[in-house]
């Protein structure tokens, strides 16, 4: 049974206020500073739906290009999906998705930046989610067994905790996951995207 958290308790949480009510943090006393984080997110499908996508043989179109762009619009609408979340001005914002055809899956990074008294963590988490649930949309008749997995922040800088980097390690772990289909080797890029 949960237990009553204490005034003291509740003035630690940020988003709580001494009554127990949600609340927005106030950054209006902290400067404005660059600020730039970077997310990550995995959408593991099968090798026959990697090909349909990277072949541009789905009757839905350009699957990547679609989910680029939905996980941008949504950086930019963060803070009307994450209830407390700042609304914030992006300065820059984009994503990439590329296939991955060893691992069985479409790698997404999303990158978001402000100049800004508090961070864009959530808009490039939310960015790389999206584009993620986009491609997801975009390939569910042919492949309903798709899973989006992986979502988590890589680094970020500015404000006044600084620079944070994904420990290395963490980054190179290979997250376990069962098997979906026999799969090739290589890594394949679109026509006209960077390697």
């Amino acid at each position: 049974m949960p237990t009553r958290e204490t005034r003291s308790e509740r003035r630690a949480l940020s988003h709580v206020d001494r009554g127990g009510r949600p609340r927005m943090v106030d950054v209006s006393a902290k400067p404005p500073t660059a600020r730039r984080a970077v997310a990550e997110a995995e959408l593991r499908v099968s090798q026959e739906t990697l090909t349909l996508v990277i072949d541009g043989a789905l009757a839905k179109g350009d699957v990547l290009t679609v989910a680029e762009l939905a996980g941008v619009m949504a950086a930019k609408r963060t803070s009307e999906l994450i209830p407390l979340c700042h609304p914030v001005a992006l300065t820059d914002s984009a994503v990439e998705i590329r296939p991955d055809r060893a691992a069985g899956a479409f790698r997404i990074r999303a990158s978001a930046a402000t100049v800004s008294s508090t961070g864009v963590e959530m808009e490039a988490l939310v960015a790389a989610a999206i584009a993620g649930l986009t491609v997801y949309d975009m390939v569910k008749s042919v492949d309903r067994g798709a899973e989006l997995g992986g979502v988590r922040l890589l680094e970020k800088s500015g404000g006044k905790s600084g620079e944070w980097h994904r420990p290395a390690e963490a980054e190179a772990t290979p997250r376990a996951h069962p098997p979906r289909a026999a799969r090739g080797t290589g890594r394949v890029t679109r026509t006209g995207r960077r390697p």
